[in-house]
């Protein structure tokens, strides 16, 4: 007896699968479910880090103008340019930030690539059964990853073409270097704010269930540390979405202001 996925010889029938064709190691771990959700929670939690890092270094636009070596200029401006001028002179002026810049691309397009590809292996392993699944386990955070991922990846290509390339879609006007004023013109406009404020209650949810789906697919899923994983992810979510929302509103209310 044949089995469904044969075909007799000389049949002229294609089998019902078919594998695809192995990778060379290691790019071959990628093709299994367990190596997408490795490479999904790596980059995952290197894109975390990077937000953390990055709304830190945003607070300093509450320090307002500093002296650096005798001339008064806004510090998150000073910030921005030791940024710029990472590792020089043995590399020229941007080339580190850039490659970082590029680094994190890459993280993000495999995070969202694995995202899409497990998502389909799922629908598939779904319509593979009569019943559908049952959600009743799962908590709101994880039923809303398929929402908050697009609205992050929207949030960061509207953000990116903003306040980094300046193409102006939020301030109409953007001088390269003058960072602390971009963000007050951006911000200042109440649409802007109210839109970055619901782009970043999305950046948390999908940053706290993020954070604990990743270190169970990388294999710490013990109960004797679950109660950490949750109150990590809980707390590094907590302090992303208070400091990234209290940018808007601090430029509302003229808390920081030019």
């Amino acid at each position: 007896m044949l089995s469904p996925t044969t075909t007799p010889q000389n049949s002229g029938e294609k089998p019902m699968r078919e594998k695809p064709r192995d990778l060379p190691f290691p790019l071959n771990i990628y093709q299994s479910a367990i190596g997408k959700k490795w490479v999904m929670a790596v980059s995952g939690l290197m894109l975390v880090g990077f937000v953390f890092a990055h709304m830190i270094g945003n607070l300093k636009i509450y320090l307002g103008q500093v002296e650096h070596n005798g001339v008064l200029d806004y510090d998150t401006d000073h910030y921005a340019e030791t940024l710029r001028n990472l590792l020089v002179p043995i590399f020229p002026e941007g080339v580190v930030l850039w490659g970082m810049r590029l680094g994190l691309l890459a993280a993000l397009l495999l995070h969202i690539h694995s995202a899409y590809t497990l998502s389909m292996l799922s629908r598939k392993s779904d319509n593979a059964y009569a019943g559908k699944r049952d959600f009743l386990a799962a908590n709101w955070a994880s039923r809303s990853m398929r929402l908050t991922g697009p609205i992050v990846a929207l949030y960061i290509v509207i953000h990116l073409a903003d306040l980094t390339l300046g193409f102006g879609i939020a301030t109409g006007e953007f001088e390269h270097g003058q960072v602390y004023e971009n963000v007050v013109h951006s911000l200042g406009r109440p649409i802007v704010a109210i839109g970055y404020i619901i782009a970043n209650i999305a950046v948390a949810v999908h940053i706290y269930h993020g954070m604990w789906s990743a270190f169970q697919s990388l294999g710490i899923n013990n109960p004797a540390y679950n109660t950490l994983r949750r109150t990590a992810a809980q707390v590094i979510s907590g302090l992303i979405l208070i400091g990234n929302v209290s940018f808007p509103i601090a430029v509302l209310t003229d808390i920081v202001s030019i």
